[in-house]
């Protein structure tokens, strides 16, 4: 099975600030490469935070409303001073968070839920910079088809892994849900077969009804 990683799907010509790039520079950078955050690099391209739309608004935000209508807000002190920066390095979210290319999807996207981030820089052993995965970079992996998902399934889960014949299982995907069907030598067997399935890249969910001619599963312990 091959399971497509963060080097696969990740913006490889990555648009970035240094830590001295002006606020202006930044909506530019923005703006010109239709992005709605970059990473911050030092000398090294090593990347020491991101600067967002969210960020770049916070000082917008903080300014007295020119009407009058609504008063400007209380902030905490870390607010106060990045609402009043005016360069990368003051305005942007650190430390960065960041991804390695030979993450999969699904340690990726648990990262990113876990941290409450849209983004993630990419970097080598070094910490240098080599790209960039997003949120929208993740779901491309649900764009595969489905004659791609159920060949792996029959023949990468089914056949290879676990060596069941053509005739035990059955495979129909459908916009990446998948139902399988069937009968194996042990029920014990059918929990692992629905795991392996979920795994691969591009399925939604699985479905079974699969049967066993062996209930295998250890009895239960009796009470005295």
């Amino acid at each position: 099975m091959h399971h497509r990683t963060v080097d696969d799907l990740m913006t490889k010509d990555v648009v970035r600030a240094r830590r001295g790039t002006p606020f202006k520079e930044i909506v530019k950078l923005l703006a010109g490469n239709d992005v709605t955050a970059v990473p911050v690099v030092d000398e090294l391209d090593h990347p020491v935070g991101v600067v967002s739309e969210a960020d770049l608004l916070r000082k917008c935000a903080a300014r007295a409303d020119p009407t009058g209508r609504t008063p400007v807000p209380s902030r905490e002190a870390w607010e106060r001073a990045a609402a009043e920066g005016t360069t990368a390095d003051e305005l942007m979210s650190a430390p960065a968070l960041c991804a390695r290319p030979e993450w999969t999807v699904i340690e990726t996207a648990r990262f990113m839920a876990d941290r409450n981030v849209k983004r993630l820089p990419v970097v080598d052993e070094a910490d240098r910079l080599r790209g960039i995965i997003s949120r929208g970079d993740l779901l491309r992996s649900f764009l595969r088809r489905d004659d791609a998902i159920r060949d792996e399934i029959t023949q990468d889960v089914l056949r290879t892994t676990l060596r069941l014949a053509p005739s035990e299982v059955t495979v129909e995907v459908r916009e990446g849900q998948v139902a399988l069907d069937g009968r194996v030598e042990v029920k014990s067997l059918i929990p692992v077969i629905d795991r392996l399935c979920s795994g691969v890249d591009g399925v939604v969910s699985v479905t079974d009804r699969i049967g066993w001619r062996t209930d295998d599963a250890p009895a239960s312990p009796t009470g005295a």
